[in-house]
């Protein structure tokens, strides 16, 4: 399988004429699943040869804004740049409780109705992942209020025994988060490709066997 990553930004708290803030893009087999998208990363993602529209899965690891504050920007971008019709399948994201409600609030109050859907997925921080005065509780949006475009998504909570959020489990990927201490809560990712039975043709693997002993036995009597 062919993978690739490519950083639009490193910078941190702000971007610069040079740097970006926090973005990178994993590419493997057409799709496109980006990690944080801090502000300005849209315009990086025209700079490289990447496409917007190619995005399946956005993963935001904290919120603070450098690491999120592009979110909304490049969520209209690609919603302009899809047409009337759109067939996608939605794209998910990933982040901690409160990433809903602040794609829900910019959606809202600037008049924005995005043509493909999308589902926001809310990973539950525990107490100890950051200073007490820092775990806040999001409970401004109702959870029956929706946007024309948001589908339901999953309230995930920590798994004790494995100690990480199960995010994404399919035939060919697994992909966890994990637990990391900051100022705000926050999460690390890790993407694992699952084992994959390879094609081989056993039949004509016997045959050329009985191939190979036959010229190998006919070379050694010559």
């Amino acid at each position: 399988m062919s993978m690739d990553v490519t950083f639009l930004g490193t910078g941190a708290a702000y971007p610069s004429p040079t740097r970006g803030a926090s973005a990178l893009v994993l590419r493997c087999e057409g799709e496109c699943w980006l990690f944080d998208c801090g502000e300005g990363t849209q315009t990086q993602l025209m700079k490289s040869q990447l496409k917007a529209g190619r995005i399946t899965k956005i993963f935001i690891t904290h919120l603070h804004g450098d690491h999120f504050f592009g979110l909304p920007g490049l969520l209209c971008t690609i919603s302009l740049q899809s047409g009337s019709v759109v067939t996608k399948q939605p794209i998910e994201i990933y982040g901690p409780a409160g990433l809903r409600d602040f794609i829900w609030r910019t959606m809202e109050l600037s008049h924005t109705e995005l043509v493909f859907p999308y589902v926001v997925h809310e990973l539950v921080p525990t107490a100890d992942q950051c200073p007490t005065e820092e775990l806040k509780e999001f409970t401004h949006v109702n959870k029956t209020d929706s946007l024309p475009k948001e589908g339901q998504g999953r309230t995930i909570l920590l798994d004790s025994e494995e100690n990480s959020y199960l995010l994404v489990d399919d035939e060919q990927f697994v992909v966890k988060a994990f637990r990391l201490f900051h100022r705000i809560p926050s999460f690390g990712f890790s993407v694992v490709e699952k084992k994959r039975p390879g094609k081989l043709n056993a039949q004509k693997l016997k045959d050329l066997g009985k191939w190979f002993s036959f010229f190998f036995f006919f070379s050694y009597q010559l």
